[in-house]
């Protein structure tokens, strides 16, 4: 079974190690554990692991965040995959940093990706995993925080909360939305 796994940020050095960025990193991070890489493809950077008899097709969208929604879309397409076996990794602020959330469905919340996802696809009927990044930021400074990089307190928690997702995201193709919320939305 073939799983597309979309991790949500903005290309280029200056965003890669910003908070609004945490969907690239997880994906950095698993295709990493997994002795994969990326490679250039259309409208992003792809890499396909396999574990346990299942295809995660790992991408990074090329398309900035508000536009993430054209990616997905060709990648849904491409791949034969429907919006069940979509996760898509999105940073959140009304998570704490390093919580982390699978959901099944719902609204984009505000989030540009998210509503350009939902815009293009046709459905918020999709999972996806949202991170916490926390929302410790004066009153009209959210875009210089979430595309801020991470505090020196947060990069030392950040490769186990990394990680953590990255475990959530192979829970999710091998045991189910509904078993990989069990596990990772209770902790």
């Amino acid at each position: 079974m073939k799983y597309l796994i979309v991790g949500l940020g903005n290309p280029g050095p200056e965003y890669a190690d910003t908070r609004h960025n945490i969907g690239f990193q997880v994906l950095d991070a698993l295709a990493e554990a997994s002795g994969t890489g990326f490679s250039p493809d259309r409208y992003g950077d792809r890499a396909e692991l396999r574990h346990k008899g299942r295809t995660f097709i790992l991408v990074k969208p090329s398309t900035f965040m508000n536009l993430s929604g054209k990616a997905v879309r060709y990648w849904m397409e491409h791949e034969h995959v429907p919006a069940e076996r979509l996760l898509v990794i999105t940073d959140d602020l009304a998570l704490p940093f390093g919580k982390i959330r699978l959901r099944g469905n719902g609204g984009a919340g505000g989030h540009n990706g998210l509503i350009s996802i939902i815009e293009l696809i046709g459905t918020p009927e999709f999972p996806r995993l949202r991170f916490g990044i926390g929302s410790d930021f004066p009153r009209g400074r959210q875009s210089e925080y979430v595309l801020g990089a991470w505090n020196a307190e947060e990069r030392k928690e950040l490769p186990d909360r990394i990680e953590k997702a990255g475990k959530a995201v192979l829970y999710f193709g091998l045991l189910g939305l509904a078993q990989a919320m069990n596990t990772f939305n209770t902790r």
